[in-house]
Formats: structure tokens, C-alpha cells, sequence
């Protein structure tokens, strides 16, 4: 009873996962915002998982670790940014052609992926709530199971809101004409997110 609604909080307020659900929405569609989602949970599964048997800890020690994730993940998002302010590469619309842009899916899974376990905050938040709702006199991997299908569906629902949000902004920013805004938008928001991964 207060698992649920403790993650369910978390996974709802803004952070660099849904700020990137938001701005693909915008840009390449919900449908293909679903190939980013798919990494994201499963790096956000792995952290969990990593976070309840200790390994977290360990790498919250060596933060060097995290440095190649982090800055290389952070530099292909604002990379990606910079494009949509130009309204170029392939996330940007333009007037002549404002369907969603095709993004290959295993890049979409690896933007979510590096997203989601070059996040210290992630790590530091799961080893700070995880365990408290870890019996130790029971099995270790039956709670781990139930706790992380709860944790990944209640993660999947907050995403599918806000591509969906992304999406319905993109039409109608598209419906005024105001595409140019729009790839200013979600490459701020892609900005933001790079900056969030680099700095967080």
C-alpha cells in the first residue's frame, strides 16, 4: 500500500527519462517513442535489480564508472538538441514534411537505456528506497521480481503519458504552423535532458 504509490510519484515527476518520452512524442511519435521506452526499462530494471543486491553501492564508490555513460550520453542528446534548434537531422520536422521522423529502433533503445543507468540520482534513489521493502526473511528473488514488474509497469504508464503529451503538443503546434517552434521545443527539452545526464 505504500510501495505503490511512493513509485508511482516518482515515476510521474519529471525527470531525464520522461523529459526524453516528452520530446520524442513530439518528434518521432508515441509508437516509435515505445523502442526508447523498452531500453529505459530495461535499464531502470538492472538498476533496481543492481541496487537491492548491493552492487549500486559499490558503484556510487567509483563514480569514474559512470563517466563514460554519462558524458558520451550527455553529448549525443545535445548533439541531437542542437539539431532540432537548427530544424535539421533526422528528429527534426519541417513544413514540407511534418509526419514523424524514422529513427532506427536500436538507437532509440540505446538512447533510453544510457539514459536511464548513467543517472546517479536513479542509482542513489533506488538504493535509498528499494531496500526498506525487502523482507530478509524471505526469498530474495521473489521480492525482487514482484517489486520490479511494479516498479517497470508503473515506469511504463508515466512514459506512455508523456510521449503521448509530446504528441498531441507536436499537432498542435503542427496545426498553427508552427513547426519551427516545435523543433525548438523538444530540442530544448533534449538539451535539457543532456545537460541533466552531464551534470545530475
Amino acid at each position: 500500500m505504500v510501495f505503490v504509490p511512493t513509485f508511482f510519484f516518482v515515476s510521474i515527476t519529471p525527470g531525464m527519462c520522461m523529459t526524453l518520452a516528452l520530446s520524442l512524442g513530439m518528434t518521432v511519435g508515441v509508437k516509435r517513442t515505445l523502442w526508447m521506452m523498452l531500453g529505459e526499462l530495461a535499464g531502470v530494471g538492472l538498476v533496481a535489480c543492481l541496487a537491492v543486491v548491493g552492487v549500486a553501492a559499490l558503484m556510487l564508490q567509483y563514480p569514474q564508472l559512470f563517466l563514460l555513460l554519462k558524458y558520451g550520453g550527455g553529448l549525443y542528446l545535445a548533439w541531437l538538441g542542437i539539431q532540432l534548434w537548427r530544424s535539421r537531422g533526422k528528429l527534426a520536422l519541417n513544413p514540407l514534411n511534418t509526419g514523424p521522423r524514422h529513427i532506427p529502433a536500436f538507437t532509440l533503445v540505446s538512447q533510453g537505456f544510457v539514459t536511464a543507468i548513467a543517472n546517479p540520482k536513479g542509482w542513489a534513489f533506488f538504493i535509498a528506497l528499494l531496500p526498506p521493502f525487502i523482507d530478509n526473511q524471505a526469498p530474495l528473488a521473489g521480492q525482487l521480481t514482484g517489486l520490479v514488474a511494479i516498479i517497470l509497469s508503473l515506469e511504463f504508464i508515466c512514459l506512455l503519458l508523456y510521449a503521448s503529451g509530446g504528441r498531441t503538443l507536436s499537432r498542435v503546434l503542427q496545426q498553427k504552423g508552427k513547426v519551427r517552434l516545435m523543433n525548438r521545443i523538444a530540442g530544448s527539452l533534449m538539451l535539457g535532458v543532456a545537460l541533466w545526464l552531464v551534470l545530475g
